[in-house]
């Protein structure tokens, strides 16, 4: 028996999309840029694409700007907004964003940027009034997580925009784990940026998009043909742009009934669990409807770590994440465990089991049961 349950790193691509990909690249492969009618039936296929997944969030389709993925859109919204300052401003961030997040806002800290970093609670939150206290003459962007890939946590985005709009702050947010779970309505939302990611919805990797609210300045990142309004240049890439908006529309039209059928998943999988040596991290309540995650505390003194556990699994053929990121073999505490008040022992301990489209209630209760004989074996 062969488990994924790892849905937050990545998602199966959809066969669907799989299949208009495939038709793409075969006869539509023109460049969207080119007068020509390859290039106009590509130009068509572009702007449907963009239709799609602006039709996910709520957006208008020329607010939609392509890129190569989340990473880029984060980026892109970072740096598309700290460039146009030829002096040093103050910008905030959480401290549990994504590193595609975090680590620019290191860099501007290099150069003389100053950077707050909003603490949080054991939950994962971070509140509002922390937010408000933080805003200064100088701010001019708020970037705050909207759900936590490691721990689940799903941030009051709403009440977090408006305090900063109130402020006439700019706020952007990172929504690759909450695009086709939970309803996004840019329309309604007080946020000028939002990032998403294709392979996270059953799309292919390699494309993502930048909501950029519109009458917004920013500079590019990437310099070229102008393409993507001058926002992004580069020839779009049709094959997976084309695959990201199907996916897009076939997700956005389920949701509603797959968020409830992940969530009792997920729900079912906390309740395995009860009563294990493992701990649930982030909110249970505002929570992402696919996500579970634990660490284990202290056990005599032994040191345990997330990789074993992961491992463990995987020898079972069950694929699940561990909460720490593994370089040279080494297993570093994971920083979002530490700003929620774990130390760097417990930091280690961290798992992530993340439901999607091919979980069924059998694969959780076998992993439940799985996950029960690994702890006794590793005597917890």
């Amino acid at each position: 028996m062969q488990i994924y349950l790892d849905y937050s790193a990545t998602t199966p691509t959809r066969s669907e999309v799989i299949d208009l990909m495939a038709t793409v690249m075969r006869e539509q492969w023109g460049n969207p840029s080119s007068l020509h009618h390859w290039g106009n039936r590509s130009a068509t296929l572009l702007e449907q694409a963009r239709s799609q997944v602006a039709a996910l969030i709520n957006a208008p389709a020329e607010s939609v700007v392509f890129t190569s993925g989340g990473t880029e859109a984060n980026n892109l919204a970072i740096f598309g907004i700290t460039q146009q300052y030829s002096t040093p401003q103050h910008l905030i961030i959480s401290n549990v964003e994504h590193s595609a997040i975090s680590e620019p806002a290191n860099w501007l800290e290099t150069q003389g940027w100053q950077i707050t970093r909003l603490p949080v609670d054991h939950f994962g939150l971070v509140a509002p009034e922390a937010l408000a206290q933080s805003i200064q003459p100088n701010t001019v962007l708020v970037s705050v997580i909207w759900g936590q890939s490691e721990i689940g946590t799903v941030q009051p985005i709403a009440k977090l925009g408006s305090i900063a709009h109130d402020r006439n702050v700019l706020f952007h947010t990172d929504a690759v784990q909450v695009a086709g779970r939970l309803p996004i309505d840019v329309a309604t939302l007080p946020v000028d940026l939002l990032s998403l990611s294709s392979h996270k919805i059953y799309g292919p990797q390699g494309a993502g998009a930048l909501y950029i609210k519109p009458g917004m300045t920013m500079r590019p990142i990437l310099y070229g043909g102008g393409q993507e309004s001058g926002w992004r240049s580069g020839t779009q890439a049709m094959g997976t742009i084309a695959g990201f908006g199907l996916a897009a529309a076939l997700i956005e039209a389920e949701r509603v009934a797959e968020t409830a059928r992940l969530t009792a998943l997920r729900d079912r999988l906390f309740n395995q669990l009860l009563g294990t040596a493992l701990k649930p991290t982030g909110s249970l309540h505002d929570r992402l409807p696919h996500h579970a995650s634990f660490c284990l505390p202290d056990s005599d003194g032994q040191q345990q770590n997330g990789k074993t556990l992961v491992r463990q699994l995987n020898l079972a053929g069950i694929g699940i994440s561990a909460g720490a990121a593994c370089s040279s073999g080494k297993l570093e505490p994971s920083l979002i465990l530490r700003a929620i008040g774990y130390d760097d022992r417990i930091a280690k301990t961290g798992i992530r089991l993340t439901v999607g489209s091919r979980t069924t209630m059998e694969d959780v209760d076998w992993t439940a049961i799985v996950i029960r004989q690994v702890l006794e074996r590793m005597g917890l």
